[in-house]
């Protein structure tokens, strides 16, 4: 076998490591993603405990980098303090070792069973999760696989002298060793990737036991990069747990690195199995790591506050405060991220409608400025929500949830449109009227008061039935909204009859009167879209109004 032939095949089976890691990671986000979440919160009340969540949470999902978010998320947001935070990382850190020990003993022939098991019920599962299940034992069946090929594929190297001085020469020094491990962890996103290789090339006789502890180091400290870097974009909250994290590896790897080779000779003695070394190593590492700082975090929390401290927190309206971008992963917590964030959209559209109800009523011009400027409150929020509803990944999500994401994409556009129109179209009236003096009489201002109070109405129940689905307030939404069509109606034949009177009083207040009325009817048909998902899965929408 040729040496590209077989640097080919290393990549394939490299590479299918890779997808059976993501396979399991989003087969586990996607059946137990909330869970997992409430889980690592509720441990995040002691070191203790906090440590036991993080290394249970890690050994599922397989990757101590979506760990780290959660974490980040949590402490970044003030929900949990620090310390604790610190003590998921150590066992977080401990978790990644778990599958790779499993891995390290022959379990050759459990790979065809779990293709087979996860193939039967992904295909013939009839609910969501037995499906995602089926995924994950299909991915376990990848990875057993993929390291099946990389123990074939390494086994020929040792007749191709002119690979082996190349690899010795890569690893000859141990901080060589380390600095290429540390690349490759952190290209792959993945520790155990790169620590199954590393087994597979010390089993093979291709590495020394000292370069072998040495890429062993580098994998560790090439995990502890991706959450450092992910965290740089939000602020000195979210980088304080990642940054501690790495500097507990570096550390570790600092003070090991020149012990290298006592310590090998020692492993040697325990076990002398190459195969075993790596895996024995990595675990010991990452809990001697665990013993050493659990009991002064506090002291290093408060210290990485120190050097990162918070930032002037600006009180911007327009700033999103649940789009957690650690959750982008989690379709199920990520989609409730968003509902969070368009509850704080009609909320201000609320605000807006209370004000437009107000400047009807008085003549107020600052207040008509003051609910202009709501409406690019209202359109920054939207912003945000499109983008954070459009990163959410699909590879994780189920029918149902997109189905809902589908709904929160459709209320928001109707949130952000239904403030455009109070912005542009209600408050350009206020402010004419404003202008001109226009004092209309007690009638028309009790009519446009009695419409601005039933809208609000209105909206509430929209978000009643966005979160609850609840049919009787989704056909209450489209029987109002035949009622605002009927006030318009009846606007307009004011109008007709004033200016068919010929009399030049009170055709503008009418006027005036049919503008609102219009704007306000194509609010409501804006909240009543609401209405129409219950209401079609139900069978109680005609799909078209036309006469049949």
């Amino acid at each position: 076998m040729s040496t590209s032939h077989v640097l080919v095949s290393l990549a394939g089976a490299i590479a299918l490591l890779l997808w059976g890691i993501h396979m399991v990671h989003s087969g586990v986000l996607r059946a137990f993603g909330a869970n997992l979440r409430h889980v690592l919160g509720v441990g995040l009340k002691t070191r203790a405990r906090a440590f036991a969540a993080g290394l249970g949470v890690t050994a599922i999902l397989q990757s101590s980098t979506a760990t780290a978010m959660m974490a980040t998320s949590f402490a970044a947001g003030g929900m949990v303090e620090l310390a604790p935070a610190l003590a998921v990382m150590l066992g977080a850190n401990v978790g990644t070792t778990l599958i790779t020990q499993v891995l390290s003993f022959d379990i050759a022939m459990v790979f065809p069973v779990l293709l087979v098991a996860g193939v039967f019920a992904f295909r013939n599962g009839r609910l969501s999760r037995t499906r995602d299940l089926g995924r994950v034992a299909i991915g376990l069946g990848l990875m057993l696989l993929a390291l099946h090929l990389l123990v074939a594929t390494i086994e020929p190297l040792e007749q191709l002298p002119g690979l082996r001085a190349v690899l010795a020469a890569l690893t000859g020094e141990p901080l060589i060793a380390l600095l290429l491990a540390a690349v490759l962890t952190w290209a792959a996103h993945s520790s155990v990737a790169t620590i199954l290789l590393v087994m597979s090339l010390a089993g093979a006789q291709m590495l020394t036991p000292t370069a072998v502890m040495a890429m062993v180091l580098g994998a560790n400290l090439g995990s502890a990069i991706n959450p450092l870097l992910a965290g740089g974009h939000g602020g000195a909250a979210r980088l304080r747990l990642p940054l501690g994290n790495l500097a507990n590896r570096l550390l570790g790897c600092a003070l090991l690195l020149p012990l290298l080779g006592p310590l090998a000779e020692w492993l040697g003695r325990i076990d002398p199995d190459p195969t075993r070394l790596a895996v024995n190593f990595h675990t010991g590492f990452n809990l001697l790591l665990a013993a050493v700082f659990i009991l002064p975090l506090p002291w290093i929390a408060r210290l990485l506050q120190r050097l990162l401290p918070d930032a002037p927190v600006v009180d911007d309206p327009a700033r999103a405060r649940h789009l957690d971008p650690a959750d982008i992963d989690t379709p199920a917590v990520a989609l409730a991220n968003a509902t969070r964030e368009i509850l704080r959209m009609t909320e201000v559209l609320e605000t807006m409608l209370r004000g437009s109800r107000e400047v009807f009523r008085t003549a107020d011009r600052r207040r008509v400025a003051e609910i202009r400027r709501m409406d690019d409150t209202l359109d920054g929020l939207y912003a945000q929500v499109h983008r954070y509803l459009a990163a959410i990944g699909h590879d994780g999500m189920d029918e149902e949830d997109g189905r809902r994401l589908t709904e929160l994409l459709a209320f928001a556009v109707n949130l952000e449109h239904a403030g455009d129109i109070v912005e542009k179209n209600l408050m350009e009236l206020a402010a004419k009227r404003i202008k001109q003096h226009m004092v209309l009489p007690g009638e028309a201002t009790a009519e446009i008061d009695e419409m601005h109070r039933r809208l609000i109405e209105h909206l509430q129940l929209a978000v009643t039935v966005l979160m609850t689905g609840d049919g009787d307030a989704a056909r209450r939404l489209v029987v109002e909204k035949d009622r605002f069509r009927n006030l318009e109606r009846a606007a307009s034949g004011r109008l007709i009859g004033r200016a068919r009177s010929g009399r030049a009083e009170g055709v503008e207040e009418a006027g005036l009167r049919l503008d609102v009325a219009r704007d306000l009817k194509r609010i409501e048909a804006h909240l009543a879209a609401a209405a129409y998902p219950l209401l079609e899965a139900s069978g109680e929408l005609r799909p078209s109004r036309l006469a049949t």
